[in-house]
C-alpha cells in the first residue's frame, strides 16, 4: 500500500488516506508521506457526506473487506470515480488453506471454490473496475478457474528499486546465523515459527551447533516469546526495527511456510539484501516465474534442513544463490517498469470507463444486488448502533 501511494503521489495525485482502523503501537506514520488522512466510521452515513465532499477521481480499496463496507457508498455517491481493489493477497485462498491445514487434509481448488469467503472476495473483484493481484498463481486462479476477464485484473507484485551492478552486499565471510521475520498477527508466521522451533531448528543445530536462529516479528504472542532459549540458540527478539540491517547481517533466511497466499515480504527483503533463503512451495508461490530461486524450495523437513545447512556451509552455493536474487528482483519486481504498467492501466480504464463497465455485466449485476442487500444491512446496523 505504501508503494502504491508513493507511485500515485509521484504522478501528481492529491491523496487522502481514509481509515476506520484504530491506531496501534506500530502503526505507520502516514504523515511522513505528506498526504491527507481522515478517520472514517463503518456502518455510518457520515462517510456519504465525506466522500461527496471529497469528490475523488479514483478510489483505492485496501482488501476486499474494505470494498464490501464502503464500495456501495462510493458507487452511490461518486459513480464516476474509478474503483480499484488492492487485494494484497487472496484472503479466501489463505483462509481455505489454513482450514485444510488444521484439518490435516490436502488443499484443493474445489475446496476454495465452495467456500463462502471465496464468493465474497470474487464478488468484490467483479464490483471494481480494476483489481491488483500480487501473485501470478492467484492471477491464474482467477482467470483460468473463475474465468474473470483479464481486463479487470492487473498482476502487480511488490515494486522495489533495481539492484545495480555497483550494489554492495555483505560477503559470505561477513555474515552469520539464520533469520526468520514475520508479524505475530499472521497465522502462517506463527505456524512457521512453531515448525522451526520443534522440527527444523533442532536438526540444523545438530549440524551447526554454533549458529543462532533469530526470530523477529511485531505483536508476537506470549507462546512465541516464551520459545526464546539461549541454550538452544533459538532467539526471539520481537519487532525488527530495521529489517534491511537484520537481513543483510544474516547468512540464510528460513521461511518454512505451510499455508498462506500472496507473495512474501520477508523473501523479497531477503532478495533485496542478497540473503539466500530456504522456503516451501507455498512460500515461493507466484514469486519466481520460470526463474531459479535464490536458494532452495523444499517441503520435506529433512530436505529443508539439508538445504539450509548446505547454503550456510558451502560458499559457492551461497554465492550462486545471492547472485540469483539480482535476477529475480530486476526481472520481476523492478519498480520503474511496474509503475508504468499500473499508471497506464489506470489511465486507459479511466478514459473508457463507461465502455469498460458495460462489458463487465457481472459486476453491474453484483453492484445492483449490493445496493439492495449490503446497503440496507449497513443502514440497519447504523440504526441499531445509535439506539
Amino acid at each position: 500500500m505504501i508503494q502504491l501511494l508513493a507511485v500515485l503521489k509521484k504522478q501528481g495525485y492529491t491523496i487522502t488516506l481514509a481509515s476506520a482502523a484504530s491506531k496501534s503501537e506500530f502503526s505507520f506514520d502516514f504523515s511522513s508521506l505528506e498526504l491527507r488522512t481522515a478517520d472514517i466510521k463503518m456502518n455510518d452515513s457520515s462517510f456519504d457526506d465525506f466522500v461527496k465532499d471529497l469528490k475523488p477521481d479514483v478510489v483505492l480499496f485496501d482488501r476486499f473487506l474494505t470494498e464490501e463496507q464502503f464500495g456501495w457508498r462510493v458507487a452511490e455517491n461518486c459513480p464516476n470515480a474509478l474503483r480499484i481493489l488492492d487485494t494484497e493477497d487472496l484472503h479466501s485462498l489463505r483462509h481455505v488453506r489454513e482450514q485444510c491445514f488444521k484439518k490435516d487434509v490436502p488443499f484443493t481448488v474445489e475446496a476454495w471454490l465452495v467456500d463462502d469467503k471465496t464468493k465474497r472476495e470474487v464478488a468484490s473483484i467483479y464490483r471494481c473496475d480494476l483489481s491488483l493481484i500480487i501473485s501470478s498463481y492467484e492471477l491464474q486462479l482467477l482467470t483460468d478457474v473463475i474465468k474473470i476477464d483479464k481486463s479487470l485484473l492487473l498482476l502487480l507484485p511488490f515494486m522495489v528499486d533495481e539492484i545495480t551492478y555497483d550494489t554492495t552486499w555483505k560477503f559470505f565471510e561477513n555474515r552469520k546465523d539464520f533469520v526468520f521475520i514475520g508479524g505475530g498477527k499472521h497465522a502462517p508466521n506463527i505456524d512457521a515459527i512453531k515448525c522451526l522451533k520443534t522440527i527444523i531448528w533442532p536438526l540444523i543445530q545438530k549440524e551447526l551447533p554454533k549458529a543462532n536462529l533469530h526470530i523477529y516479528g511485531a505483536y508476537l504472542p506470549q507462546q512465541v516469546l516464551e520459545m526464546n532459549n539461549q541454550a538452544t540458540r533459538f532467539l526471539v527478539h520481537g519487532r525488527a526495527v530495521d529489517v534491511d540491517e537484520i537481513m543483510s547481517d544474516a547468512k540464510v533466511c528460513l521461511a518454512p511456510l505451510r499455508f498462506g497466499a500472496g507473495i512474501k515480504g520477508k523473501l523479497i527483503s531477503a532478495m533485496q539484501n542478497g540473503t539466500p533463503s530456504v522456503t516451501t512451495t507455498i512460500g515461493a508461490e507466484g514469486m519466481q516465474g520460470i526463474l531459479d530461486w535464490n536458494g532452495y524450495i523444499e517441503n520435506d523437513h529433512s530436505a529443508f534442513v539439508a538445504a539450509a545447512v548446505r547454503l550456510y556451509k558451502v560458499k559457492e552455493t551461497w554465492q550462486t544463490a545471492q547472485d540469483q536474487a539480482k535476477t529475480l528482483i530486476n526481472t520481476l519486481y523492478a519498480k520503474a517498469s511496474l509503475e508504468h504498467v499500473l499508471l497506464e492501466n489506470i489511465t486507459q480504464i479511466h478514459n473508457n470507463l463507461i465502455t469498460h463497465r458495460i462489458k463487465n455485466f457481472t459486476g453491474a449485476l453484483l453492484q445492483h444486488q449490493t445496493m439492495s442487500a449490503t446497503k440496507f444491512m449497513s443502514k440497519w446496523i447504523e440504526v441499531k448502533n445509535k439506539s
